[in-house]
């Protein structure tokens, strides 16, 4: 969640006429093929509930729930609806302490991180049989949130089920790693992380090819992204326009078909903005969807990408409520809302994870700011149609 870290078009040529048909294929398939639902177990109050975070390609969607207590548990949806409710051993079962859970592979492993009873982090990986794992990166601090050992996107475990995370030490200072299938894992910092609390090296997404991005924060708190390739060269990055006070900058945040990379950057205003870089060339494309506001922290926040290339996620308009958007690889944006959403600030859907046949999930804050995930189910629409286009 990179607004989390602060508060802690060069479009493609389409014919219009396609453009305009597609949106409306599009506009008419959110209408009508979203579900919503609730975890069992699920807190009733303002910011419990349920939170979705990814799907896979047969419509599986993890995430985790907020009791009443404020406790977090992670969850397995089946397509169907059925639920699995999950902690790791230790997880805490106070206010804040518990599990969450982000990144999946198409075979089902989870991979996520916990607060235990002491309030320390630890990441973890579950089987698709349900056997966890606890994951401690060495050098990883063993007090209270925030230090321990952390994987938090959706894109931060590859299909192979290489996970690509984060750990705070004991100064709280962030450090990239990579833990391979065969448990092994090795850390690593982008050169111009800062070293004092709160900056250093934050895994975001890993490719197919074990490639990772994400961003660090240097000595002045301004964000810039960063790519570790498959030798383990680290290239750090800046779109331009990026600002470069404390919490701006450049968020590494996926991989494009190609290599490419997408994320989001915040400008001199903290305004977000999505990102699509071309490594061939080294261009990067930006975007923002139709209807973002232009005040801080308002704009487009794109989080997830699938192997069409397509980009999902959310924006906050001008008065500070959520919806959702959807980016085709022409550069053609859809904009949508989930029945049941509140439409006062900070209420609204955020769009987290994206599968193969487009289809969505996330979760949305209601009228009373209770959170419920929500499934849009995927059926082309404007993807197909250009496909047949022959664009």
């Amino acid at each position: 969640m990179k607004q989390f870290y602060l508060a802690k078009r060069k479009l493609q040529f389409v014919p219009a006429a396609i453009i305009l048909v597609a949106l409306v294929i599009s506009a008419s398939t959110f209408a009508q093929s979203i579900t919503t639902f609730d975890a069992p177990g699920a807190g009733t109050g303002a910011a419990q509930g349920t939170y979705a975070t990814n799907i896979d390609p047969s419509g599986v969607i993890v995430g985790f729930s907020r009791d009443a207590n404020n406790a977090r548990h992670g969850f397995v949806r089946s397509r169907d609806g059925n639920f699995t409710i999950f902690d790791p051993p230790g997880a805490g079962t106070g206010n804040f302490q518990g599990t969450r859970a982000y990144a999946m592979t198409p075979g089902g492993t989870v991979a996520g991180f916990f607060i235990d009873s002491t309030n320390a982090a630890h990441a973890y990986v579950r089987s698709s049989d349900g056997v966890i794992t606890v994951i401690d990166a060495p050098g990883a601090g063993t007090g209270p949130f925030p230090e321990g050992t952390f994987v938090t996107s959706p894109l931060d475990m590859n299909p192979h089920g290489t996970i690509a995370g984060y750990y705070n030490d004991s100064a709280q200072v962030g450090h990239g790693f990579v833990r391979d299938t065969d448990g092994t894992i090795t850390s690593f910092d982008a050169p111009g992380a800062g070293t004092e609390a709160g900056q250093g090296t934050f895994s975001f997404a890993i490719s197919p090819v074990g490639e990772v991005t994400g961003f660090y924060f240097d000595a002045t708190n301004a964000s810039h992204g960063f790519l570790l390739d498959k030798n383990g060269v680290i290239t750090s990055y800046d779109v331009p326009g990026s600002g470069t006070g404390p919490g701006q900058g450049t968020y590494g945040g996926g991989f494009t078909p190609g290599g490419g990379v997408m994320g989001n950057y915040y400008d001199s205003d903290t305004v977000s903005h999505g990102f699509v870089m071309d490594r061939r060339t080294g261009t990067f494309t930006t975007f923002d969807a139709p209807g973002a506001g232009t005040g801080e922290l308002q704009g487009t926040y794109p989080f997830g990408v699938n192997a069409a290339g397509v980009i999902a996620g959310y924006y906050v308009d001008a008065s500070n409520v959520n919806h959702g958007f959807v980016r085709d690889r022409h550069g053609a944006i859809v904009e949508f809302d989930v029945p049941g959403a509140g439409t006062d600030p900070f209420q609204g859907p955020l769009v987290y994870g994206i599968a193969p046949n487009g289809a969505l999930t996330g979760f949305y804050f209601d009228a009373d700011f209770v959170v419920h995930g929500f499934v849009r189910e995927g059926h082309g629409g404007a993807l197909n149609l250009l496909k047949l286009r022959g664009h």
